[in-house]
């Protein structure tokens, strides 16, 4: 045992404690081995002891789409565009070349009903499932996603544009973090809570459950903009087409209760795989895919899905106009709704930023991921005078040399595609206005007519400083790989101009000063902050939403996972028989001033601050009795 604890490198727990880590002597090679095979003797553990065989994941396949061969060219169109003149079939493509991927007809409002319809009558039994039936399920589909990544990221750019990178954090990893956290923490979450009593009722037990709704609605935003011309709702959804629309599936099934996705109809394509590696979980598992309904439709038919009585839950992710019509639409069913709306993100950089370079790859990833298409990207760097002058030198630099282009087909592309050309002149003019008004543009700034994808939908990574609040583009929602750069003169006008616009969604804030963190992550408007990092909030489960202009309502983690349930309150006696009316005030009353008296007496029993007080409420209670 003693040779086996040296060779382990477990031997340095009996070291005297002045000789257990010599300057010159580390054992970390010892160290490096014990860790390693502890890491082996725990996975080991957790796949044979530690696990229960009921709940092991399955296997299955889902067909690849034939696009995602690298042999595989598509017909490439002339103007690209979601509508086809003639037709009323979606026509789905490539934004990054212009390609044509395929057509997808829409659903009508008698689709809708049966799609509903389906999904009803597959959460009755669904509702009866035990969790470790549901987290069998999730579990199958985590490992179908874990061993399929390279699929679900060429599915993910040939319908966005996004690199493989921007699919890998922003669509592979936050949904294999939710499926893992519901995984560990789902039952936890929605068991049955015990929650406090009081004197009166120290014969009460109380609990509050958390029940299926019965079948919930997600709605992800998609050319809605032709009804709103100011709106972004047309590439809002964009950003997380997979996990966008896996997500809201995730926490619905958790929960025992079915779903119908509206996806967007810029995700059309995708959006039909996607789904079947939901579908497919759940046939793998013994259970109804049916519990699972995707659907994609044009504006004018997506009321008839809000609206309907049979949706329990709708959440929307989209933009402000066009809640506000999916809000009175739910409003005739009395629908309750989870909005998110999007944001223009602050990242405060405070002067005692220790490591710059470090925080400015950050702000890069902020800014530039998915061509800046991000519900949670950073738009606005709010940066203290001192740090102020560097931090444009750095960005300056990183920002001009930034490639763009199809990263299926390039593999050195730093930047893809946005997924429509619709908001370039907007961008365009809001760029020239700032520069007119005093900002600095110093790289970028206009669309960009890429040599090798002519008909791809490309904007020029963009830098722009010296911006103040009073500009349009200080207060509008970009959506795009443009970097605004606010000078701030204090820590207090930091705050001021990180709460200047009617968002309030996410926040970051970098420095080594805990006060002057701590009083901006208190004083900032935000939904959510991420300290020393970006939107790290994302991938831990926290509660995800924002206040004000950025909607309301939180999906992910607990909260999340317990708005689209039925919150019951249950109250029973602790001992059998123990509930019972006092004479005095049990119908037909007798005599209605002991009656009163009684009442008295009952709340000054349970309610009086001084014990001489209370005694005096039961004599009363007593005597009218």
């Amino acid at each position: 045992m003693e040779q086996f604890s040296s060779w382990l490198g477990l031997d340095i727990l009996d070291r005297p404690y002045h000789n257990l880590f010599p300057s010159k002597n580390v054992p970390w090679f010892e160290l490096v081995t014990a860790f390693v095979i502890l890491v082996v003797i725990y996975t080991i553990l957790t796949h044979t002891v530690l696990v229960d065989e009921d709940e092991l994941p399955m296997s299955f396949t889902v067909p690849v789409p034939e696009q995602c061969s690298p042999e595989w060219k598509g017909e490439l169109l002339e103007d690209p565009g979601i509508k086809m003149s003639g037709y009323n079939a979606i026509q789905c493509y490539c934004p990054a070349n212009g390609m044509l991927l395929g057509q997808v007809n829409p659903a009508t409002p008698d689709g809708i009903d049966r799609a509903i319809a389906r999904a009803k009558e597959a959460q009755v039994d669904w509702a009866k499932t035990t969790w470790a039936q549901r987290r069998k399920v999730l579990k199958t589909m985590l490992k179908y996603i874990l061993y399929n990544q390279e699929t679900i990221a060429t599915v993910a750019c040939l319908d966005s544009g996004k690199t493989k990178i921007d699919a890998s954090f922003g669509e592979i990893l936050v949904t294999a973090e939710k499926l893992k956290w519901t995984i560990q923490n789902g039952e936890k979450a929605l068991r049955p809570e015990r929650r406090p009593t009081n004197f009166l009722m120290m014969y009460k037990r109380n609990e509050v459950r958390w029940e299926p709704l019965g079948v919930v609605a997600a709605c992800l935003s998609g050319t809605m903009l032709l009804l709103h011309t100011q709106g972004l709702a047309r590439w809002l959804s964009k950003i997380s087409q997979f996990h966008n629309l896996i997500g809201p599936i995730i926490s619905t099934l958790f929960t025992g209760s079915a779903i119908v996705v509206k996806a967007s109809e810029r995700t059309a394509w995708s959006s039909q795989y996607f789904t079947s590696i939901a579908r497919a979980s759940l046939a793998a598992c013994g259970h109804s895919p049916q519990l699972v309904q995707s659907i994609v439709c044009w504006p004018p038919t997506a009321n008839h899905l809000t609206s309907h009585p049979d949706i329990s839950h709708i959440t929307f992710i989209g933009s402000r106009p066009v809640a506000y019509s999916v809000c009175a639409s739910a409003a005739k069913s009395l629908t309750p709704v989870c909005v998110e709306l999007g944001g223009k993100d602050p990242a405060i950089i405070l002067d005692d930023v220790k490591n710059l370079a470090k925080v400015t790859s950050i702000l890069m990833r902020g800014v530039f991921q998915s061509a800046g298409q991000n519900c949670i990207g950073i738009e606005r760097i709010i940066a203290l005078p001192t740090i102020y002058p560097q931090l444009v030198s750095l960005l300056e630099a990183r920002i001009r040399i930034l490639r763009l282009g199809s990263a299926l087909e390039d593999p050195e592309v730093d930047v893809g595609a946005m997924v429509s050309a619709d908001s370039f002149s907007r961008l365009e003019t809001l760029i020239d206005e700032a520069v007119a008004q005093g900002a600095r543009l110093l790289v970028g700034g206009k669309r960009y007519e890429h040599p090798k994808y002519p008909k791809g939908h490309y904007f020029s990574p963009t830098l722009l400083v010296d911006v103040v609040s009073s500009m349009r583009i200080a207060q509008e929602e970009c959506f795009a790989p443009i970097c605004l750069l606010f000078r701030a003169e204090s820590v207090s006008s930091a705050i001021s101009l990180a709460n200047s616009t009617e968002y309030a969604l996410g926040a970051s804030v970098f420095g080594s000063s805990n006060k002057d963190i701590d009083i901006i992550v208190s004083r900032v408007k935000a939904g959510m902050v991420s300290v020393n990092d970006f939107a790290v909030y994302y991938a831990v489960q926290l509660p995800f939403g924002g206040v004000g202009g950025s909607g309301y309502g939180r999906f992910a983690g607990e909260e999340g996972l317990r708005s689209i349930c039925n919150t019951k309150s249950v109250c029973r006696d602790r001992w059998a028989g123990s509930t019972a009316i006092p004479g005095a005030v049990d119908y037909p009353i007798k005599n209605a001033e002991k009656a009163w008296e009684v009442c008295k007496g009952v709340v000054g029993l349970g309610y009086a601050e001084r014990w001489s007080e209370r005694l005096a409420a039961l004599w009363g209670i007593i005597r009218n009795s």
